[in-house]
């Protein structure tokens, strides 16, 4: 199956493309960074706010894998014009180049912040996919770009009967994640002997999911059974971002944290249901979170280079849509 991802240089995407491939697919990578994540992919240089070189790109694809798109949310806080355009044009350019193309299904990366949409329930039960979402509460314009392009695939569905697939991701994390994460931040600073600073109480809290087992989603949600779903992507675990902390802190004894003041809009986090991931894909999540921590550490030193200059921090909020920005 001709499959394209885009944002296939980035965290997310080439992991995605990598189990693609492993899968027997042919894939086609598309980003505005052109450097192919995997040589067997081939890889082409395109902007997802290009519709025009996207609409060629998608020439012959039967499925593109949208991941691309504004996904640091300390970014979007800072740039929302530029996050609207990334995150609701960009998904609406590929919703259009998708249908031009005659592209079979369209499965967008979206992200659990959507479910600090849903208002209070006295249900302790788990929220599912199908929750009430109220627009009024969406708060982070991050949130808001999110729901924005999900209404677009259903409207695309509904009105030019292009297939559809959300995959609504926890937070991913493992080797690769760019510097700026939080976990990626945490290790660098304990390893610069830094104190780790974490939002308010850090009791916000989150379904960490590793990658490798995210992408093997991926692969999963090619299934028939997922045509015209949402569906949540969550670890098994709900960790906070002080508990990420203090793994680190195990990791590398010694090191202190610091608590700053919390940053207004922030996803304090909802328990949501993985039942219908295991009813229509069969997935699970297999890494705990604490081989995880150790995975990523283990290629973080294998592989550390100088931070960037200037990198913006972000308190473990989703990378859903990453891409190689």
């Amino acid at each position: 199956m001709k499959i394209a991802v885009t944002g296939g240089s980035g965290f997310i995407g080439s992991h995605v493309v990598d189990r693609l491939l492993d899968a027997g697919h042919d894939v086609l990578s598309l980003d505005v960074d052109s450097r192919p994540s995997d040589p067997r992919a081939t890889s082409r240089q395109v902007d997802v706010l290009d519709l025009p070189g996207l609409t060629a790109a998608l020439a012959g694809v039967e499925a593109v894998f949208h991941v691309a798109g504004m996904s640091n949310v300390d970014f979007a806080y800072a740039d929302p014009a530029r996050t609207v355009r990334l995150n609701v044009e960009g998904t609406g350019n590929v919703c259009e180049a998708a249908r031009q193309a005659g592209v079979g299904r369209v499965l967008f990366a979206s992200t659990v912040w959507v479910y600090g949409a849903v208002g209070e329930r006295a249900d302790p039960a788990p929220l599912t996919e199908d929750a009430e979402i109220t627009l009024g509460r969406a708060g982070h314009v991050y949130t808001s770009t999110k729901l924005a392009a999900e209404l677009l695939l259903h409207s695309y569905q509904q009105t030019y009967g292009l297939p559809f697939t959300i995959l609504r991701y926890g937070i991913p994390y493992g080797p690769g994640m760019r510097d700026e994460l939080v976990l990626a931040r945490f290790v660098r600073k304990a390893l610069d002997g830094e104190s780790l600073t974490v939002a308010g109480d850090g009791q916000q809290f989150r379904n960490y999911v590793f990658v490798r087992d995210l992408a093997d989603a991926h692969v999963l949600a090619l299934r028939p059974e997922a045509e015209n779903a949402t569906i949540a992507l969550e670890g098994a675990e709900a960790v906070s971002v002080l508990e990420m902390a203090q793994a680190v802190c195990r990791h590398f004894p010694g090191t202190a944290i610091e608590h700053v003041p919390a940053r207004p809009g922030d996803f304090r986090g909802r328990e949501v249901s993985a039942q219908r991931a295991l009813e229509l894909l069969g997935w699970r999540p297999t890494t705990p979170f604490t081989d995880g921590v150790r995975q990523y550490i283990e290629w973080y030193l294998a592989n550390r280079r100088p931070p960037a200059q200037a990198v913006q921090p972000v308190d473990d909020l989703d990378v859903s849509a990453a891409s190689s920005e």
